[in-house]
């Protein structure tokens, strides 16, 4: 069993380092969308009805706080702001009044909006039902447009990053994460291997996530100019691969992909689960990679710094240990 296992994770393990995964896919001018959309709301509609949901807000909480973080590096008081996906306020509820002025939180479900936290007193807040993919709000009307662990659920980012680039005024900020293709990719190759020791192919249990290089293109495309992109690994440790998978569901991040598999097969589920453990649990606890990729874009404008023309450098690089040790050129 160990050996069969192994062999198989070996031919896996090569798919899974090739994680280059598009959520979108455009023929001619048509859209063929990855996502279905009607079920995530009904999945964030479910997990804000949670009793305890709070107990599921641990993973955005952190997020959420790491990003408002980074409004705060950047020495400018915004007039307008908009809060893409806001959830339960993961963002808002650490902005300042000294950053922000008008604050508008928005987010696809209802039920989830009502729950959310509002910023410290100072901040004129109001919040509106958003869908990601169709923005409503006017052309050069916002100052910075914050989104955190939402846009990994849109079908055609390059379409919302162009509507915001359309919505920031010139000199706007477009700031956010959402997750990286390395998420759960334990969880990922032990359903794999499960699916197919047990059924003999592969079923789609969890939604693609897109890259690094992916997210900087697509920023570059719509428009947006000096690009900072970085990316962080926030490792969870769980008792099983089963309360990950309640966690996930807490959280509103079931997988909605249209060709999801709806039911899983109890033998499937329990192959995975020891799977899971065999390969990657230690000392009685199963770890979950959640990658984050953090991007920060502006709608250019003259005032905005430029880089030299070429030619025009003093020094050489092939000179620059002379520079270091006082010698002339």
């Amino acid at each position: 069993m160990t050996n069969m296992i192994s062999l198989q994770f070996c031919k896996f393990s090569f798919l899974l380092h090739k994680r280059h995964f598009t959520t979108t896919l455009k023929i001619g001018q048509n859209v063929i969308n990855v996502f279905d959309r009607k079920a995530k709301l009904i999945q964030k509609s479910r997990a804000s009805n949670i009793e305890n949901f709070v107990v599921y807000d641990y993973l955005k909480e952190e997020v959420g706080w790491r990003v408002a973080d980074r409004i705060l590096d950047i020495n400018r008081k915004f007039k307008n702001v908009v809060d893409l996906g806001c959830g339960r306020g993961y963002i808002s509820r650490h902005i300042l009044a000294d950053s922000v002025e008008n604050l508008i939180m928005c987010d696809m479900s209802n039920s989830t909006l009502e729950q959310a936290s509002l910023p410290e007193t100072g901040v004129n807040v109001s919040k509106q039902v958003v869908n990601e993919e169709e923005l409503p709000f006017e052309e050069d009307s916002l100052d910075l447009v914050v989104s955190s662990l939402t846009l990994h659920w849109v079908n055609d980012l390059p379409s919302t990053f162009k509507q915001v680039i359309r919505c920031l005024k010139k000199d706007g900020a477009f700031m956010g994460a959402l997750f990286g293709g390395d998420t759960l990719y334990e969880l990922r190759s032990s359903l794999q291997l499960a699916d197919s020791e047990r059924l003999g192919g592969l079923a789609s249990h969890i939604s693609p996530f897109t890259l690094i290089n992916d997210i900087g293109g697509l920023l570059s495309q719509a428009g947006f100019t000096l690009l900072t992109m970085d990316t962080d690994e926030l490792l969870i440790g769980y008792p099983s691969m089963f309360e990950l998978i309640w966690d996930l569901k807490g959280m509103g991040e079931n997988n909605c992909t249209w060709n999801r598999c709806k039911h899983l097969n109890r033998e499937v589920l329990m192959a995975a689960a020891a799977i899971y453990n065999q390969l990657y649990g230690s000392e009685g606890r199963i770890p979950a990679t959640f990658q984050i990729i953090y991007f920060l874009g502006w709608k250019p404008d003259p005032s905005q710094p430029k880089a030299l023309e070429r030619g025009s450098a003093k020094y050489s690089l092939k000179n620059i240990g002379n520079l270091t040790s006082g010698k002339k050129n």
